[in-house]
Order: C-alpha cells, then structure tokens, then sequence
C-alpha cells in the first residue's frame, strides 16, 4: 500500500514539476505529509525523512527534465551554473536546521511558503516585468519558434543572493525552488518562459546533488522508500517535460497555484491546532 501511494504521488509530483519547473517536492511533500502522517497511512515516516525522500526524487526528476530540455535548446547553462553558486550556502544552511523542526513548526512554516508561492503565481502575470536588472548586467538573446526574440539578463551579485534564499528553503523543506527562481526569472530578468523552466529544471538536478549529499549525512533518506519514487518520478518528469513543449500548461499552472493555497492554509491551521 504504502509503495503504490509513493508511487502515484511520485509520479504527479514529478510530472507537474517539469511540466512547470517546479522541482516537484512542493507536490511530494505536502501530499505524502497528508496521507502518510496526518492519515497515519505510513506512520514510520517524520518531516525529516519526507524531505530527504524529496531530494532525492529531485536528483532524478532534474536529470529527466534536464535531458529532455537539453534536446530543445531551452537550458541556459551559464546561468544554470551561477545560480547553483549561490544556492550552494543556503541549501547547507536549510539542510541543516531542518533537523530541529517538530511536525506542527514543519506545517507552520511550510504552509507560510505554500501560500506565499501561491500568491507570487497568481499575481506573477499580472505583473510588469522590471527592467532595471537587466539594464544592469550581462545581457543575452533568445528567439523562440515563433521568431519572437527576448533579451534577458541580470547583475550576478543580485542573483547570488536571490538564489541564496532558493536554496535555504529548498534545504529546509525539500522543494526545488523553481516555484520560486522561475517567477523571479521571469519578471526580474526577463527569461524567455521556456528557457526559465529549463533553467530551472537544471538548478533543481545540481542543487538537489548537494542537497541529497547533505541529508544523507543528516541519516533523513529512507532508502526503502525511494524504490517507488525514483522511477515514477523519473517517468513524470518525462511526461511533464513533452507536455510543456507540445502544450499550453496555463490550466494546470492554474489547478496547481490552488493547490499550493490549499495545502498551505491547511497546514497552518494544522499546526496552530497542534
């Protein structure tokens, strides 16, 4: 029972999170907090190790979608690489207070970000980009296949400490920060969508390597519980990447910045009645 459950959750979660490039764990690890602890379905589990059991799906949603956007030509690598430098530092930090949180300050917090990413998704459209970062670094063009062109850049220090604090709560909650790094790079830098969510998906596959390696240390990965998610995910984010490249993913954006709502109003209710 409990290995189908991971596997169905693995499999949403690492569909929606290519399909957005999203990472995956703001699916994974709210769903399996509710069915495994708060239903009491797979009890032996605790926050600490459904974050771990995250990261590591993360190694391997990253690496799929990654391949699958490589092919496309939507993963902009430099970029890739100095965001990676700069959540480096932050994932550590987040990894490594993540071993003092109780299941009600784990659902206080979680909730908070939940719905403070849901509310950047449904404003983020409605949003005037600002120009000033890109006015303000190195500077790059892409044309997609409608022949639109876009320059997009950023000041690399202002990118270091915004990833910084991508890579604390990826570490922390074991998300993998495209719900957060995809908007900014949207709005802040002006990416091309399509290049953002590659991008993204190729920060979450380096930033989930170091996170994994820092959990694993920590003893929060339960190996048993990987056999499941580590193939269904890996599928998921296969399907999740053709869709995004064969379809329009607004309905499902939307149906996930709902999502994102609810879970995080019912874990902050959850953990105040704790």
């Amino acid at each position: 029972m409990e290995f189908v459950l991971l596997g169905i959750i693995a499999l949403l979660a690492g569909m929606l999170g290519a399909l957005a490039g999203l990472g995956g764990g703001v699916v994974l690890v709210p769903a399996t907090i509710f069915f495994g602890l708060s239903l009491g379905w797979i009890p032996d589990l605790t926050p600490q190790k459904i974050v771990g059991l995250s990261v590591i799906m993360m190694v391997f949603t990253g690496l799929s979608s990654t391949l699958s956007y490589m092919k496309i030509k939507t993963v902009d690598y430099r970029s890739g690489i100095i965001f990676f430098c700069g959540s480096i530092p932050g994932t550590l930090l987040g990894a490594w207070l993540n071993k003092g949180l109780d299941l009600p300050s784990f659902n206080l917090y979680f909730g908070i970000l939940m719905v403070f990413l849901s509310g950047l998704l449904i404003v983020k459209d409605k949003l005037k980009p600002v120009e000033w970062f890109v006015h303000h670094g190195k500077t790059k063009t892409f044309t997609d296949k409608t022949g639109k062109t876009y320059v997009y850049g950023y000041p690399i220090w202002f990118a270091l400490v915004l990833t910084f604090g991508v890579g604390f709560a990826s570490g922390l909650f074991g998300i993998g920060g495209g719900s957060i790094i995809v908007p900014a790079m949207i709005l802040l830098f002006l990416f091309p969508p399509h290049v953002a969510v590659g991008t993204s998906m190729f920060l979450v596959f380096l930033s989930a390597l170091v996170n994994s390696a820092a959990h694993i240390s920590l003893g929060n990965v339960p190996w048993l519980y990987t056999l499941p998610v580590i193939p269904m995910a890996y599928l998921g984010a296969k399907l999740g990447a053709s869709l995004n490249k064969k379809t329009n993913s607004d309905t499902l954006v939307i149906i996930l910045r709902i999502i994102l709502l609810l879970i995080g109003i019912r874990s902050i209710v959850e953990s105040l009645i704790s």
